[in-house]
C-alpha cells in the first residue's frame, strides 16, 4: 500500500486552514454532532504532543459531497454505505493550499461490485487493494453519530436528513468528531491504461 492511498486526519497545527483564493473554496463543517464521544486515536500527521482538544481535519471535494448527499436522498428510507478513496492534494491541477501528500477524498466505490464473492468468501473484491480507508454512511432515522451497527473505517463521513452540509460530518472510528473541509476543486482526470 502506498502512502497516497492512506486516509489521514490532519491537525491544524501542522497545515493551518485552507484559504479561499478563488482557485478553490472551503466550507468548514463545525456543526453540532450530537453525542459524538472521544475515545481512541486515528493516524494523524501531528507530533506526539497532540491533545484531545486539537481539531483534526478531513478534506473532501465539493463534487463528492454533492453526489453522496444525492445518493442518500435517493436511497431514503434505506441506509447508504459506500467505500471512499482519496487522491493526494499534489495530484490536483490547482494548488489547494495544503501539503501535497494530504489525502483528499474524491471517489467512491459501489458496495455491489464483487458482492457475490464477498457473500460467499467474505472478501471485498469491489474495492481496489490499498483503498477504502474511509466510508460514507447514512442514518435516515438518525442519530447523527456513529453506532455499534455501523461499518467503521479510519474516517467515516456520516449524513442524516435533510441531506445538507449542516447534517454531513466526519468522524474517526471511535466516534470522535473530525473537522471537515469541503474543497471546491476537481480531482485529476483518470485515464484507463
Amino acid at each position: 500500500m502506498s502512502e497516497s492511498d492512506d486516509v489521514r486526519v490532519q491537525s491544524d497545527s501542522d497545515h493551518g486552514s485552507v484559504q479561499n483564493n478563488g482557485a478553490h473554496g472551503s466550507v468548514q463543517n463545525n456543526g453540532d454532532h450530537r453525542g459524538a464521544s472521544p475515545t481512541n486515536e486515528v493516524g494523524t500527521e501531528s507530533s506526539g504532543s497532540e491533545t484531545e482538544a486539537e481539531h483534526r481535519r478531513v478534506y473532501v471535494t465539493r463534487g463528492l459531497v454533492d453526489v453522496l448527499l444525492e445518493m442518500a436522498e435517493a436511497a431514503e428510507p434505506n441506509d447508504v454505505n459506500v467505500v471512499l478513496a482519496p487522491t493526494p492534494a499534489g495530484e490536483f491541477d490547482a494548488d489547494l493550499g495544503i501539503d501535497p501528500d494530504t489525502p483528499v477524498l474524491t471517489h467512491f466505490y459501489m458496495s455491489e461490485a464483487g458482492g457475490s464473492v464477498s457473500a460467499v468468501f467474505g472478501m471485498d473484491l469491489g474495492t481496489p487493494a490499498g483503498r477504502g480507508r474511509a466510508r460514507f454512511l447514512t442514518h435516515p432515522q438518525g442519530p447523527f453519530e456513529l453506532t455499534e451497527r455501523d461499518d467503521l473505517a479510519a474516517v467515516v463521513l456520516l449524513a442524516v436528513p435533510p441531506w445538507e452540509d449542516e447534517t454531513f460530518g466526519a468522524f474517526d472510528r471511535a466516534g470522535r468528531t473530525l473537522e471537515l473541509t469541503i474543497l471546491d476543486a476537481e480531482p485529476p482526470t483518470e485515464e484507463l491504461a
